[in-house]
């Protein structure tokens, strides 16, 4: 059975800004960065990362 076709093609806008596939990949990724980056720092330093900024709780 074939397929039927549109007759009108729709007028697809690519948006630079707001929330798009991109830009929620690419936020998802610095995300898993960063938390990857915080744990390294605190297997090297030994201490949380409030105190590592010098905001620990004593």
């Amino acid at each position: 059975m074939a397929k039927v076709q549109p007759s009108v093609q729709p007028q697809l806008v690519l948006t630079r800004f707001g929330f798009n596939r991109f830009a929620e990949q690419l936020n998802g990724r610095a995300a898993m960065v960063g938390f990857a980056a915080l744990l390294l720092i605190e297997y090297i330093t030994g201490q949380n990362p409030l105190a590592w900024m010098g905001l620990g709780i004593n």
